[in-house]
């Protein structure tokens, strides 16, 4: 939508230009303004966007008009650029409107450099930053209309979506042969990633695109249960035909193997056509319709599945098939519990007796919903702490380096180093992050080089297919921007080989300077990142780490406290801001799992100690889930016994955070009798919630296990009773 958004703006702009008879130079302008002008804005609300549209224009204007008058004076348009390059990069700590306003500036004094701008040409220039600024208004608020509600509609279209891909390949890994398990295995994990990536990204666009607070903690909750729901009911199909327990999907641990095959499905063809019957009829209800010509076939199909949360419904098979039967049950309920979310109160008159005490147990949890949500205050940095205050001096830094060195390159365009040296500090946190990032730009900037030679020289003086190449290259640049950056430099540098073309100022020679510019912006960058107010990759992936074992402790804790009967607590949100800060640690170990890295040591305990945390948060997200039913259901009962079970797990994480947050070295961690113990199949009569507890107590245990794996390469001291404790090797 935002590729498509920026190349409507571009192509208005180009026409109304046209109409007005402007030549190629007002053109390009026209164009670059234009798609700066829609993708620097990020804002949610139209209001907020329409504002910050606004009070682009006049920040443009300004920075054309710097550019145009201090063309010709060197050292004052050189101060000039650097001042507002911090001036741009500072405003960030303002949000998104000070970004976008930072970015407008920007790029508009680049392009000044860009098109060689002059000053008797001013007039006719501010006008065609008015007219692609009112394009761009047109494409955003007419044309291509957007808003929060309707990206939250699509979204949770494609979370169900998701859900049903899911519930099919996990059919495919049942059935599966002993030679295909490990393939449909792959495709299990890659669409319980996806799944997760769109809860996600529903849970970023709830707090515009809902009503009020109460109505977005619901929706994230509906959401949180299935995504967890469908995520156990993959490791279930699993531990069923394997002959061990399965801890988790990821198994991406270094060389950890699958779970030794088995064969508590084999020779039962009935009960194997049974689950494949119910997991098809659980891709239906997900997806199918709650009412009208198919709505009672739904019905029927949700109470055959929902009646697995009844002990007397569960077919005589092991007990892990059995589970694999409740695990369908579970994920029928959140999916029952996503569709009232959702698309609101459905017909009730075909339920049975087991779909009415789901809808009992989720109008109760409806009910407790708080209308208000808590905000927490955290400590923000100040002075050069600041990330924005810190990345504004580097940047400036760099960038005179970038000017120096540039014009020694090139007096007429030294500002594609600048340019470099700008682009490689975006949405970037540590020093390694920024060299990897450079010499993305930089792999990217060579091939897209190599494509505007060949497209230079088969376009020739044909202007309208340049431009119609251009607005193609753009749309591909925001299309591969999520998922590769040396793609999109590809198409940013070949749509600007195209741009030269159209000014007449094409050479090869200048696109060779290109890649010396962009060879030396990156190296301007990396040297001021390392050297000016460093932010270690250690120093940051140490915080991150400290904040995600920080959430997990919080999580578990609060888990096992509801579980042995304490009080109710809102998990599922502590369960997200888990996910929220794994994913921001995922990130910071790039650097140090990029293949290019030269620390082979670094990159296999930074991808250990992630894929362990990841383990770890399966379970707590698991145990959240489980606590939630608690106040409602009644299958799941409170069991003292696991606060005791708890206390150590809490403990050891905090001993793990102490050591990576302070560096501290006296903590250790406490092992002890295993929690198998507590894990023996209970009385053939046994109430139901000791299976409950049965499932609880497995998910400590592997928490347990996962939080003394950390320990190690963590350098913590692990003590067992009877022994003496012993240090863990060193990180």
């Amino acid at each position: 939508m935002a590729g498509l958004r920026t190349v409507g703006a571009i192509a208005l702009t180009l026409a109304v230009l046209a109409l007005r008879g402007a030549g190629p130079g007002l053109m390009v302008n026209g164009a670059m303004t234009a798609m700066v002008a829609t993708f620097s804005i990020k804002e949610r609300h139209r209001g907020a966007q329409a504002l910050t549209l606004a009070l682009g224009l006049p920040v443009a204007v300004t920075a054309m008009t710097l550019g145009t008058v201090l063309s010709t004076h060197t050292l004052a348009g050189d101060a000039c650029f650097i001042a507002l390059i911090f001036v741009a990069v500072y405003c960030r700590r303002y949000g998104d409107r000070g970004t976008a306003l930072g970015l407008i500036a920007f790029q508009i004094y680049f392009l000044s450099l860009f098109g060689g701008a002059a000053y008797s040409a001013l007039p006719d220039l501010c006008a065609a930053l008015a007219i692609a600024f009112v394009c761009s208004a047109v494409v955003r608020f007419g044309v291509v209309a957007e808003s929060t509600e309707r990206v939250l509609g699509r979204l949770r279209k494609a979370f169900r979506a998701r859900v049903a891909q899911l519930v099919s390949v996990q059919i495919d890994l049942l059935d599966a042969g002993p030679d295909d398990v490990e393939k449909a295995l792959d495709d299990v994990r890659l669409h319980t990633a996806r799944l997760h990536e769109s809860a996600m990204m529903i849970q970023d666009r709830l707090d515009g695109g809902t009503s009020d607070s109460a109505t977005a903690s619901l929706l994230q909750r509906r959401v949180a249960e299935a995504e967890i729901a469908a995520e156990r009911l993959g490791i279930l199909i699993l531990t069923a035909r394997s002959a061990e327990q399965a801890d988790t999907l990821a198994l991406h641990l270094p060389h950890a193997p699958l779970p030794e095959p088995g064969d508590r499905l084999h020779e039962r063809g009935d009960t194997v056509a049974t689950l494949h019957r119910d997991l098809e009829a659980l891709g239906v209800l997900v997806t199918g319709p709650a009412a009208g010509e198919h709505g009672s076939g739904v019905a029927q199909l949700r109470n055959r599945l929902l009646g697995y949360r009844d002990e007397e419904n569960l077919p005589q098979a092991p007990a892990a098939v059995q589970d694999v039967f409740r695990g369908i049950g579970e994920a029928a309920r959140a999916a029952l519990g996503l569709r009232l979310a959702l698309d609101g109160p459905q017909d009730e008159s075909d339920d049975s007796p087991e779909t009415k005490r789901s809808r009992e147990e989720l109008d109760a949890e409806d009910i407790s919903i708080a209308a208000e949500e808590e905000e927490q205050e955290e400590p923000h940095p100040t002075g050069l702490d600041r990330p924005t205050t810190r990345a504004a001096v580097q940047v400036s830094v760099g960038s005179t380096l970038a000017i120096v060195g540039g014009e020694l390159l090139s007096p007429q365009r030294w500002y594609w180093a600048v340019l470099t040296c700008w682009v490689v500090f975006l949405n970037t946190s540590s020093t390694g992050e920024i060299l990897v990032k450079g010499y993305r730009r930089l792999l990217g900037t060579v091939l897209g080089v190599i494509a505007g030679v060949v497209l230079a020289g088969a376009v020739g003086e044909h202007t309208w297919t340049a431009f119609a190449l251009v607005l193609l290259f753009i749309f591909a640049m925001y299309f591969t921007a999520p998922v590769s950056y040396v793609l999109m430099s590809f198409f940013v540098t070949a749509m600007l080989g195209l741009l030269y073309t159209v000014l007449n100022t094409y050479s090869p020679a200048v696109l060779v300077l290109r890649i010396e510019e962009t060879a030396l912006g990156a190296v301007c960058g990396m040297v001021a990142a390392a050297v000016v107010l460093p932010v270690q990759t250690d120093r940051r992936t140490d915080e991150l780490l400290a904040a995600a074992l920080v959430r997990l402790g919080d999580v578990s804790g609060a888990a096992v406290e509801q579980l042995s009967g304490g009080i109710a607590l809102d998990l599922l949100d502590k369960a997200r801001d888990l996910d929220m800060a794994l994913d921001k640690l995922r990130a910071s170990t790039k650097p140090l799992t990029h293949p290019i890295t030269p620390w082979r040591t670094r990159r296999r305990t930074a991808r250990y100690i992630v894929a362990l945390l990841e383990t770890c948060a399966y379970h707590a997200r698991s145990l959240a889930a489980t606590a939630e039913l608690l106040p409602y259901s009644r299958s799941v009962a409170a069991d003292p016994r696991l606060k005791l079970v708890g206390r150590r797990i809490g403990h050891n994480i905090d001993v793990l955070v102490a050591r990576v947050a302070d560096d501290a070295m006296d903590g250790v961690a406490e092992t002890g009798a295993s929690l198998a113990a507590m894990l023996e199949p209970q009385a053939p009569d046994s109430p139901r919630h000791d299976r409950v507890t049965g499932r609880v107590l497995r998910h400590l245990q592997r928490l347990d296990e996962g939080v003394i794996g950390l320990a190690r390469p963590l350098g913590v001291r692990i003590s067992t009773p009877g022994k003496k404790a012993s240090r863990s090797m060193a990180r």
